[in-house]
C-alpha cells in the first residue's frame, strides 16, 4: 500500500497530529497509534448519565464545535469513529490503535515506534491550526493561533478510557472489525441517535444502546 503521506492531508486534529508525527518515518517503524480524547464533559460526573440533558452535553470543556460532534465527543463515539478512520487512513491494525483520555486537549495524538520512541503533536485546541496546515503543506505559515504555554498549563494528564461508562468506543471498534457495512451502519445509527437525543426522544445512555443494536 502506498504511504498515505503521499496524498493525504487530514484536517481532523487527531489525524493531522498522526500525519505530522509520521512525516519522514517508514511504515515498518510504527508500533502503535495513540489517539487522544478529551473525555468530554462527563468524564467523572454525573454518575447517573441518564440524567444528562442536551444542554449539559453541549458544554464541551475544551473545544467549540457543532452540536453533532460535541455530542459524539461526550459519548466517545467520535473517538471510536476516529479509530476506524485511522485503520483505513494509515493501514494500521485495530489492535495497534490505542485511545487515551487527555482532558487538556493539548496533545492531539501520538505515534509509538518500534525503538520505544513516542512522537506527539501538541497545539492549542483550535481547528484553525490543522486546517491551515492541510492547506499550506508542506509549508508552515504564521497562524492566528498561539502555541500552548506549557508552563502556564502546568500539567498534562492521561488515563485509560472507561469503556464501561462510555461503551460507544467499544461498539465502534467492533463495527470497524465487522467491515465496511457495519461501519456504515454505525455512522447512520449515530446520526439518528444523536438527532433523537437532541430532540428529547432518547436519553443519553440510549445513544450507545441504539448504536449497539
Amino acid at each position: 500500500m502506498a504511504s498515505p503521506l503521499a496524498w493525504l492531508r487530514p484536517i481532523d486534529s487527531e489525524h493531522s497530529a498522526i500525519w505530522q508525527c509520521l512525516a519522514g518515518e517508514g511504515s515498518g517503524s510504527i508500533e502503535r497509534l495513540v489517539l487522544t480524547a478529551s473525555g468530554g464533559p462527563f468524564l467523572d460526573e454525573p454518575q447517573d448519565l441518564a440524567s444528562v440533558t442536551p444542554a449539559m452535553a453541549l458544554r464541551h470543556p475544551t473545544w467549540r464545535m457543532g452540536s453533532k460532534i460535541t455530542i459524539d465527543s461526550a459519548t466517545l463515539a467520535n473517538k471510536g469513529l476516529e479509530v476506524v478512520e485511522a485503520h483505513w487512513l494509515y493501514d494500521v491494525e485495530y489492535d495497534a490503535i490505542d485511545v487515551v483520555i487527555h482532558p487538556q486537549s493539548v496533545v492531539h495524538s501520538a505515534v509509538r515506534f518500534v525503538d520505544g520512541s513516542l512522537k506527539a503533536q501538541l497545539g492549542t485546541p483550535d481547528m484553525r491550526l490543522p486546517i491551515q496546515y492541510a492547506l499550506t503543506y508542506p509549508h508552515r505559515l504564521t497562524s492566528p493561533v498561539s502555541a500552548p504555554d506549557l508552563a502556564a498549563i502546568g500539567r498534562l494528564d492521561f488515563r485509560a478510557p472507561d469503556e464501561g461508562r462510555f461503551p460507544a468506543l467499544r461498539i465502534a471498534r467492533e463495527a470497524g472489525r465487522g467491515g465496511a457495512r457495519a461501519s456504515a451502519a454505525l455512522i447512520a445509527a449515530d446520526e439518528v441517535a444523536v438527532g433523537r437525543f437532541l430532540a428529547g426522544t432518547l436519553d443519553f445512555p440510549g445513544i450507545p444502546r441504539l448504536l449497539e443494536a
